[in-house]
């Protein structure tokens, strides 16, 4: 193999430059082309594929977002854009594809070989962490980070004004972020999809720590369980306290991708050059016990990551 794509696909995650840097850099030193598809799967369907040199990474590495840019492509969901696709990569001499980003890249990478036999290698990229057979994914670290540092500065306020905060935080259907970075932070309560709650018991716990002469307080809760203002507004009718809603959206997507990140990052684009140069076809890097190993892909999507109930009920005994 001489001629390698990397591409960057679905939500943006701190640590993709990262990434993209270590699979230019490495597959260069290992003798090989690196070319980059811009704006994931829609630029590979486009044919919008660029070379990449040494020098094309330089500086990137603490950089946030992607280089290569981004995009959802409902055209690769198609039998038609995915043999678009693959006579883009044909007509480019690629031989093996790298993919870095969450469940859609994954999914559409794992589809797009089963269709036409192309190697491809996955690198988890998602603030999430919601990708199977892998302890982290790129970007988590440094989303949780920006979670907890915006808890600092809302509770700086809630403290001159005794106030309630409820901070919605990203996580439609899991609650890494908020569970992590509420323990972190130390929310009174932290609301996410995996376990019921019952406002009832929130406000309860609420105005227990009033009694004891606490006046302000922080609640994390997911986007997967309900909307912030909604919940405030709830929290305010029954207990009476003064209480504000926060979303935070996308600015936990943004800013330099921690240490972590970019360590992890660094060693994953690495990993997936070494997979496709052993002759893996379908292949996803993963970080399991302190160690980079690989699965294969289907095992990584069909893999449902749990949120640690030991932590969950540790953040609820420390909240007190």
């Amino acid at each position: 193999m001489r001629r390698i794509g990397v591409l960057t696909s679905g939500g943006d995650a701190p640590g993709m430059n990262a990434a993209i840097r270590a699979v230019v850099r490495k597959g260069i030193y290992e003798g090989c082309e690196v070319w980059g598809i811009k704006r994931g799967f829609a630029g590979l369907i486009e044919g919008d594929i660029v070379p990449l040199e040494l020098g094309s990474v330089a500086d990137t590495i603490h950089r946030g977002g992607t280089i290569l840019l981004t995009a959802r492509s409902q055209e690769f969901m198609t039998e038609e854009g995915r043999r678009e696709a693959f006579a883009s990569l044909h007509r480019a001499g690629i031989e093996g594809l790298i993919g870095i980003g969450g469940e859609g890249t994954f999914k559409g990478l794992l589809t797009f070989h089963r269709e036409t036999g192309f190697p491809v290698i996955g690198v988890p990229a998602t603030i999430d962490n919601d990708i199977g057979g892998t302890d982290y994914t790129i970007g988590f670290d440094t989303a949780v980070n920006n979670v907890v540092d915006a808890i600092n500065k809302i509770r700086d306020t809630a403290t001159s004004h005794e106030r309630t905060f409820v901070v919605e935080v990203m996580g439609r259907n899991t609650g890494f972020i908020a569970l992590t970075a509420g323990l972190a932070g130390g929310a009174e309560s932290i609301l996410i999809p995996e376990f019921p709650f019952d406002i009832e018991t929130v406000c309860q716990r609420l105005m227990r720590g009033m009694r004891r002469g606490k006046r302000h307080s922080i609640i994390v809760v997911a986007e997967g369980v309900g909307s912030a203002p909604a919940i405030a507004q709830e929290i305010k009718q029954r207990t009476g306290l003064e209480t504000k809603a926060i979303i935070l959206g996308h600015i936990q997507r943004g800013g330099t991708p921690t240490v972590f990140d970019r360590v992890l990052a660094s060693i994953m684009g690495a990993r997936a050059v070494e997979l496709l140069l052993a002759g893996e076809r379908r292949a996803a890097v993963c970080l399991v016990g302190g160690e980079i190993k690989h699965c294969d892909l289907e095992e990584a999507l069909r893999t449902t990551k749990k949120i640690d109930e030991a932590a969950y009920k540790l953040a609820e005994i420390l909240a007190i």
